[in-house]
C-alpha cells in the first residue's frame, strides 16, 4: 500500500484528461472488431478513437481500458499503441479508463489483455498514424504513399521535409477517420519496442509510495465501515444487538445488509456494517456487535467429509465428454493396468492487498473507486443494488495489489455504495485480511480418477480420466449445477495432446456449498496436478526416463483437431481453434527446452548412480493457449525436510511487447504454484471456513523460495497466447514428481504441509 493518498474531487476522469465521454466507441471482445467513425475532438487535437487523443504539445494520451494489479499491462498496451502509431514513448501520457461499454471487454481476467486486444490496440495507433499522415500528405500535396511516420513526425523521404505529430494534430483531426478496411498495420519489423526489455511505468510510483489504491483515496468528510459477514454462505442474521457498537464515539451508523438470493453471484454475503469515523474504531465497534445467525442450508459442509464424497463420485463412471477409439476394450485387453487418485483442496486468492473500495452516493448518482478487475460488472451490479440507471454510476479503476480472479467480483463494491447510501456521505469500504480469508470466492475442490492400460510391450494404449469438482456456474449462474462445465474441462481435460489410441474423459457429479470462484488458472492447477503426476507414475512404472515417457504420450508435432482431441466442440479459452489449435510441437518444445536447461541428461545419470542427494521433476501444460514447461530440483534439508532449491520454467506464449514483464509473471507463477503446493489448503467445518489469515493459510516465504528460478521466453512471432496464469499449473507437479525421485513418496494430494515432508 502506499504512504501517500490522494484527495479527488467529483468530477469524470476522461474529462480530465481533455477527452470527451462522446467519442468513438470502439469495441474490443474476444477478437476485437473496431468500429470506425467520424468524431469531434472535445479539445485541439487528434482523438480519433476513445483509446486516444494528440494534442498540439505532441503528447499522446493513450487509455489503458485493463486493470493494472503487476502484471504490467499499463507498461504494455501503450508501447503496442505507440510502435504502431511512430509515437516517441517520452511524450506518451498514460491514462486509467473508467468502467464503460464503450471500451468492449474491461475484465481484466482470462489472460486476455494483450492476447484478445493486440490486433485491435494495434488498429488504435495505426488509425491515428493514417489519419496524421494524410495531413502532412495533403499539407505538402504529396501522394500520402510518399509519407511515413516514426519518431513522433511524419517524414517526406523525396523532400527531405518533417511535420511533428503536435504540428499536425489539429489538421489531422479534420481528416476523414480511415474505415476498418482501409486500416493498414506495420510490418512486425518496425515493431521496435515488442518484445525487448520495457519500463514498468508504474515503478517508480509504486515504490516511492505514490501509487493509488483503493484504501489510499480519501474525499472530503469519508467515512470508513466494516462489514461482519454470515460465517455461512446463505447464513443470515437471525437477531443482534448493536448497544455497545452505537455507544462508542465516532460510529456513525449500524446497518443491516441484504440477504442474498441464490445464485450468489457476486452479491454481498449480507450481515451487519459498521460504519464509523475511522477504520480502528470502525473494527472496534464490529467486534462489540451480539450477532445470532441462522446459518443457512450450507450449515453442515464439512470440506474433510466431502472429500470422501467427491472420491466416491470419481469411482463411478460420470458424462463422457472427451472419447477417442475404445477405453473399455483397452482397459479389458491391457497386460497391466495402473490407476491412481488425486485430490486438491479448496483454496483462497490471499492478495496482497484486501478488497477496498471508496463510494459516494448523493442525489447525482454513485461515483465508485475500487481495486476492480471488472469495472464494468461492477458498475451494472452497483446500479442494481442501489436501483439507478447504470449511466449514473462511475466506477474509477485504481492500481491493485494482487487480484488473481478475485477482484472480478464486485461484491465488496457494492458493499460500499449501500454503506455510502445509509449515511448520506461517502465511504471507504474496508476488507480485512481476516474478512478476505474467510469470505472469499473460493478455488474449487477436486477430486479426481485416472487409468491406463498398458500393452505386453509397455505402450500406452488407453487413459481414463474422471474429475469432480463444484461448477464455478453454480455461483455465477444456477445453484442447481452440479457438474463440470465444457469451458470448465477445457481447462486440461478436454484439450490435453495425448497420443493415446483410447481415451475418455468422464465429468463427475460434485454440489457446491460455498462460493465457488476463479483463482489464476483456475481448473487447470486441478487437472494439470493430476495428468502430470500420473504421466510421472506411468514413467516409473515402465521404467522409462519420465521426460523421454512424456514425450512420447504427447505424441509427434502436429495441431490436433477436434476430432483427434475426441471432442465435439472446445471454447478454447475464448480464441478460435484455426488461430489457437492445440499444437503438440508448441508443448513438445517447452519440455525439450527446459530440461536442457536443467541438465535432465546429468540428472538421470546421477539417478542411476544410487548416490543422489538431488532430484528433479517435471511437468508441462497447455492453458490459455500457451504452452509451458517446469523443472523443478529438491533436496533434503538437514531438518529431514524437503526443500525446493531450483526452478526452470519455460513459456511459449507467442508474441510477448513486454519481456521483462513476462518473465516477472513466470517468476511470480512459481512461486503462486509453489505456495498452492506447498501449503494452500482451505477447510471448512459445518459451513465456516477454518483459517483466517496466514498464521494458519501461509504463503511461500522467503525462505522456501529457491535460490534460482531460471526462466525462458521461447522467441515468437505467432499470435499472443496468455501470460497471467499459465505458469501456474506445472508448478505444484514438478514439485511432486522431483519429490517422488528423491524419497520414494507418491504425491496424490496437496497441498504437500500434510505429508510432514515440508
Amino acid at each position: 500500500m502506499s504512504s501517500q493518498s490522494i484527495v479527488i474531487p467529483r468530477r469524470s476522469f476522461l474529462a480530465g484528461l481533455g477527452l470527451s465521454v462522446g467519442t468513438l466507441a470502439l469495441g474490443l471482445g474476444l477478437e476485437p472488431a473496431y468500429a470506425q467513425a467520424a468524431t469531434t475532438a472535445p479539445v485541439a487535437g487528434l482523438t480519433p478513437n476513445v483509446f486516444l487523443h494528440l494534442a498540439p504539445d505532441g503528447t499522446v494520451t493513450v487509455l489503458c481500458h485493463r486493470s493494472e494489479m503487476g502484471q504490467g499491462i499499463r507498461s504494455s498496451m501503450p508501447v503496442l499503441v505507440a510502435d504502431e502509431l511512430g509515437a516517441d514513448m517520452a511524450k506518451v501520457k498514460l491514462g486509467q479508463a473508467d468502467g464503460d461499454k464503450k471500451y468492449g471487454d474491461q475484465n481484466t481476467d482470462g489472460s486476455t489483455s494483450i492476447r484478445m486486444g493486440f490486433d485491435g490496440m494495434r488498429r488504435v495507433g495505426a488509425t491515428a498514424r493514417m489519419m496524421l499522415i494524410a495531413a502532412a500528405a495533403k499539407q505538402w500535396k504529396v501522394p500520402a504513399a510518399q509519407c511515413e511516420a516514426h519518431d513522433h513526425a511524419v517524414f517526406h523521404p523525396p523532400s527531405k521535409r518533417r511535420l511533428g505529430f503536435g504540428e499536425l494534430a489539429s489538421l489531422a483531426a479534420k481528416v476523414p477517420v480511415p474505415k476498418d478496411t482501409e486500416i493498414v498495420l506495420r510490418p512486425r519489423s518496425e515493431l521496435k519496442r515488442i518484445g525487448t526489455d520495457l519500463p514498468l511505468l508504474d515503478g517508480p510510483d509504486i515504490v516511492t509510495g505514490r501509487a493509488i489504491y483503493a484504501a489510499d483515496v480519501r474525499l472530503p468528510g469519508m467515512l470508513t465501515a466494516v462489514v461482519v459477514r454470515p460465517p455461512v454462505v446463505g447464513g443470515r442474521v437471525e437477531r443482534y444487538d448493536a448497544t455497545r457498537a452505537r455507544a462508542l464515539p465516532g460510529v456513525k451508523r449500524v446497518l443491516e445488509l441484504p440477504v442474498p438470493k441464490r445464485p450468489f453471484r457476486f452479491q454481498p454475503l449480507g450481515g451487519i456494517a459498521v460504519i464509523a469515523d475511522n477504520t480502528w474504531t470502525a473494527l472496534k465497534a464490529r467486534s462489540l456487535l451480539d450477532i445470532t445467525w441462522a446459518p443457512g442450508d450450507n450449515s453442515s459442509y464439512d470440506s474433510v467429509k466431502y472429500r470422501e464424497t467427491l472420491l466416491a463420485s470419481v469411482r463411478k463412471p460420470g458424462k463422457t465428454m472427451r472419447n477417442v477409439g475404445d477405453i473399455e476394450g483397452a482397459l479389458a485387453k491391457a497386460a497391466r493396468k495402473l490407476e491412481a487418485e488425486y485430490h486438491v483442496p479448496h483454496l483462497a486468492h490471499a492478495s496482497m492487498e484486501p478488497p477496498a473500495a471508496v463510494a459516494r452516493v448523493d442525489e447525482k448518482g454513485c461515483e465508485v473507486w475500487a481495486c476492480t478487475q471488472d469495472p464494468q460488472t461492477a458498475r451494472d451490479d452497483v446500479a442494481k443494488a442501489l436501483g439507478l440507471d447504470p449511466a449514473k454510476v462511475t466506477v474509477h479503476v485504481t492500481l491493485l495489489g494482487g487480484g488473481f480472479g478475485r477482484k472480478s467480483k464486485p461484491d465488496f463494491i457494492v458493499e460500499a455504495a449501500l454503506a455510502s447510501r445509509a449515511v448520506g456521505a461517502p465511504v471507504r469500504l474496508q476488507w480485512t485480511r481476516e474478512d478476505d480469508i474467510q469470505h472469499d470466492y473460493y478455488h474449487s475442490t477436486c477430486s479426481q480418477h485416472l487409468e491406463a492400460s498398458l500393452d505386453a510391450q509397455g505402450k500406452v494404449t488407453g487413459w481414463l480420466h474422471r474429475t469432480a469438482f463444484p461448477s464455478i456456474t453454480s455461483t455465477t449462474q444456477d445453484a442447481n449445477i452440479t457438474f463440470g462445465q465444457p469451458r470448465e474441462l477445457n481447462q486440461g481435460v478436454l484439450d490435453w495432446p495425448l497420443a493415446v489410441p483410447n481415451l475418455r474423459a468422464e465429468v463427475c457429479e460434485a454440489k457446491g456449498h460455498v462460493r465457488i470462484g476463479w483463482l489464476r488458472s483456475v481448473h487447470n492447477i486441478n487437472h494439470a496436478f493430476a495428468i502430470n503426476s500420473f504421466i510421472d507414475e506411468i514413467a516409473h512404472a515402465r521404467g522409462v526416463d519420465p521426460r523421454a515417457n512424456l514425450l512420447e504420450m504427447i505424441g509427434p508435432a502436429r495441431p490436433l483437431g477436434l476430432s483427434e482431441l475426441g471432442v465435439p466442440a472446445l471454447s478454447n479459452y475464448g480464441s478460435p481453434i484455426d488461430q489457437h489449435p492445440v499444437d503438440a510441437s508448441r508443448l513438445r518444445r517447452v519440455v525439450e527446452r527446459v530440461t536442457e536447461l536443467a541438465n535432465w541428461p546429468a540428472y538421470q545419470k546421477d539417478a542411476k548412480s544410487g548416490t543422489r542427494t538431488r532430484a528433479l521433476g517435471l511437468a508441462a501444460h497447455r492453458s490459455f493457449v500457451s504452452y509451458i514447461a517446469v523443472v523443478a530440483a529438491v533436496v533434503k534439508a538437514p531438518d529431514g525436510k524437503i526443500r525446493i532449491d531450483e526452478a526452470w520454467i519455460v513459456a511459449d506464449a507467442g508474441t510477448v511487447i513486454h519481456l521483462d514483464r513476462v518473465k516477472a509473471q513466470m517468476e511470480g507463477a512459481v512461486v503462486f504454484g509453489m505456495s498452492l503446493a506447498l501449503h494452500g489448503a482451505i477447510t471448512m467445518r459445518d459451513g465456516a471456513v477454518q483459517q483466517s489469515n496466514f498464521r494458519d493459510y501461509p504463503l511461500a516465504r522467503i525462505g522456501e523460495v529457491p535460490r534460482n528460478i531460471h526462466v525462458d521466453i521461447v522467441p515468437s512471432e505467432g499470435r499472443p497466447g496468455g501470460v497471467g496464469e499459465p505458469g501456474v499449473p506445472p508448478v505444484a507437479p514438478a514439485i511432486a514428481n522431483a519429490v517422488f525421485a528423491l524419497t520414494g513418496k507418491r504425491i496424490r494430494e496437496l497441498p504437500l504441509s500434510r505429508t510432514g515432508l515440508v
